[in-house]
C-alpha cells in the first residue's frame, strides 16, 4: 500500500502533552512561529507552559495542539500538523474539544490572522464560525512579540487577527 493511503486510513493517536515533548515543541515552534511565544488578543502565551495535546502517527510527533482554559472558554492558543492530509489538525482540535468539555466549557475559540487563508479553510470546515475582525491588532501584537513578519503567507501583509468560535454543547453524558 503507498505511504500517502496508509496515511489516509490511519487515524492518529492523540495524548496528552508530557514533559518529554518539551523539547521537540520548543523546536518546533522556534522554526514555524520565530519563538514558544504566542500573541492573541493582547496576551503573550508561554506555550510550552500550556496544556497541550500531541497527535501520534506509527509512534512518531505529528502535531501538537495547546489551549488555555479560563471560565467556560478555551482559547485554542497553537495548533501545528507536521503531517498534512494525513488527519493530524483534527485530530487535534478533537482532543482539544474533548478536554474543554470535560472541563464544563461551552466556547472554543481561537486567533488567526488574515494571512493564514489554509487555516480559516481548516477551522470553516471544521465548523468554526469566523465572529470578529480584531483590525489592526498584530499592530499590537508586534509590542509583545516583535519577530512577528509585516508580511506572511501569499504575500499578504499581516494586519488583522480573526477571532473564529466553536459551540460546544454538553454532550448527554456531561447534561445528566
Amino acid at each position: 500500500m503507498p505511504a500517502s493511503d496508509h496515511e489516509r486510513t490511519l487515524r492518529p493517536a492523540v495524548r496528552p502533552l508530557a514533559a518529554a515533548d518539551l523539547p521537540w515543541l520548543e523546536r518546533l515552534f522556534t522554526e514555524r512561529w520565530g519563538g514558544t511565544v504566542s500573541v492573541s488578543r493582547g496576551v503573550a502565551h508561554h506555550t510550552t507552559a500550556l496544556p497541550g495535546v500531541v497527535a501520534l502517527l506509527d509512534g512518531e510527533r505529528a502535531g501538537v495542539a495547546t489551549y488555555r482554559i479560563t471560565g467556560r472558554e478555551c482559547e485554542l492558543v497553537t495548533l501545528d500538523s507536521v503531517r498534512d492530509g494525513a488527519g493530524v489538525g483534527t485530530a487535534l482540535v478533537d482532543a482539544v474539544a474533548g478536554a474543554a468539555r470535560a472541563e464544563g466549557v461551552e466556547r472554543l475559540w481561537l486567533i488567526t490572522t488574515n494571512d493564514n487563508l489554509r487555516a480559516l479553510r481548516f477551522y470553516q470546515r471544521y465548523g468554526f464560525d469566523l465572529v470578529a475582525v480584531h483590525r489592526d491588532a498584530v499592530a499590537r501584537s508586534r509590542a509583545l512579540k516583535p519577530s512577528i513578519p509585516e508580511i506572511g503567507h501569499d504575500g499578504i501583509p499581516i494586519r488583522h487577527e480573526l477571532e473564529l468560535e466553536l459551540p460546544l454543547p454538553p454532550t448527554s453524558a456531561a447534561a445528566g
